[in-house]
């Protein structure tokens, strides 16, 4: 963009109509995305008295069955060490996570569900999917399988998916 004035634009091409309808897409993308996190945030607080966060550390240690250096826990969850701390910290304390020596590395530990916690985060798993099949149930399945493509081709098309992000 040489021009100072000039608006950006991916598309030079776009018609301002466009442009906006884009922009409107995006703030219903958003809106819907903050009403389903805010259900399923008082959810997990109403059924569990746990937190987002917590599921979601829960939901990357279960999948990592032999646990992850907290360095690839932030990674991850794509948050800073510190965001990710205190909450180890509280399912260390609740009996739900354990810290393991890494070998050959003194400074390194390892944080892994212990049963106990691969047990508590299983039935809030379970219950979240029926939340989400709830807030979805609205939709025919072709419409879901649309939107799914939809989002993939956004995704795909500008380089927002790495390594092991689609599941």
């Amino acid at each position: 963009m040489s021009n100072p004035t000039q608006q950006p634009s991916l598309d030079e091409g776009a018609s301002p109509a466009f442009v906006k309808q884009n922009l409107r897409v995006w703030l219903k993308m958003l809106k819907a995305t903050k009403h389903i996190e805010a259900t399923i945030r008082e959810k997990l607080r109403m059924e569990f008295d746990t937190t987002l966060p917590r599921f979601d550390v829960m939901a990357a240690l279960y999948r990592f069955e032999e646990g992850l250096k907290m360095s690839e826990l932030s990674s991850a969850l794509r948050v800073s060490n510190g965001n990710v701390t205190g909450i180890i910290e509280r399912l260390v304390s609740d009996g739900a996570v354990l810290r393991v020596p890494v070998v050959g590395d003194k400074r390194a530990m390892l944080v892994r569900l212990t049963h106990k916690g691969r047990d508590e985060f299983s039935r809030m798993a379970a219950a979240h999917e029926l939340w989400i099949n709830d807030i979805f149930s609205t939709l025919p399945p072709d419409t879901t399988a649309r939107l799914s493509s939809i989002l993939d081709t956004i995704e795909h098309s500008r380089g927002l998916i790495t390594g092991g992000d689609h599941a």
